[in-house]
């Protein structure tokens, strides 16, 4: 699972993106080619998978223990955050172009710089990925760490009837822990929005598409990631019981599975994530992105 773009750029080569770069502004195209730089030659195997020492185990606002090592590798820190801005702003550029009906020549223009910076950050996430054994990209059906997912049924249950395509990924919870949280009890920004509910509460898929990953062993526990139509994936973690496998469709409303407490955490919840690429470091503002689908969940 290491790419769906189409650019096949070598891990230490960054030739194919640069010249996509030219066309963003310099202070984001240095940024983005610092970031890929770090990701392939200055992260060592298992840098990403080190926990920063500290007195007690941080945990998150409502009970969210930090996944050992989110944010210690430097492809996951600042240089991977400026990549992310970058192609949020690029996607923003093509957003704007469309909805004042700019020519197609310029759109595509537009959407092939977008789709560059997300190619060279997906191959520089993908390469510490495996060097560092994240489970999302050694083991995504979850059979060699023998995850719940391989022995779930083959259909989950039928989606929820809804008014709208994108819905919220599960009922009646309390948002907790948001995205970016600092604080005394954090050793790094929160990477996605924790929504507080009781163990065995059915978790949904907030939109249509593929189910990439189904596996466990790490932080997020038991865990779920699905590719959308528009190319974001959204990851489900810390799960009491998986409901689909890798490779299945699913549609917004239907089930992926229940809440539960599994992993890195001090409590039930649902830890839920909206990344550019499958991999951790390039997560985005998860209620943001969910407002854009009509989907407002408060905070």
């Amino acid at each position: 699972m290491r790419r769906e773009h189409h650019a096949r750029l070598p891990w230490t080569c960054l030739a194919p993106v640069r010249g996509s770069l030219a066309a963003l502004p310099s202070t984001l195209a240095a940024a983005l080619v610092a970031g890929v730089l770090v990701a392939l030659t200055a992260v060592p195997a298992g840098a990403a998978g080190t926990a920063v020492p500290a007195a007690a185990p941080p945990t998150g606002a409502a009970g969210h223990a930090v996944p050992p090592g989110a944010g210690s590798a430097a492809v996951r820190g600042e240089t991977a955050r400026a990549a992310v801005r970058a192609h949020e702003e690029a996607r923003a550029l093509v957003d704007r172009l469309r909805a004042r009906d700019a020519g197609a020549t310029e759109v595509r223009a537009a959407e092939r710089r977008r789709k560059a910076i997300r190619a060279g950050l997906w191959d520089a996430l993908w390469s510490v990925a495996r060097a560092t054994g994240d489970p999302v990209a050694v083991d995504p059906s979850g059979r060699a760490g023998r995850c719940p997912a391989a022995r779930a049924p083959a259909r989950s249950r039928a989606p929820e009837g809804r008014d709208g395509d994108w819905t919220a990924p599960t009922r009646r919870f309390r948002l907790s822990a948001g995205y970016a949280a600092r604080g005394s009890r954090w050793a790094h920004r929160h990477t996605g929005q924790d929504f507080a509910v009781p163990a065995g509460t059915p978790v949904y898929a907030v939109g249509p598409g593929t189910v990439r990953v189904t596996t466990c062993g790490d932080g997020f526990g038991n865990q779920v990631v699905v590719r959308h139509p528009d190319g974001y994936f959204t990851q489900y973690a810390h799960l009491s019981r998986i409901d689909v496998r890798r490779g299945g469709r699913v549609a917004a409303g239907q089930r992926l599975g229940l809440a539960g407490a599994t992993g890195n955490v001090t409590g039930p919840h649902l830890h839920f994530e909206v990344r550019i690429t499958p991999y951790m470091g390039s997560a985005v503002a998860p209620l943001p992105w969910l407002r854009r689908k009509s989907v407002d969940v408060g905070g």
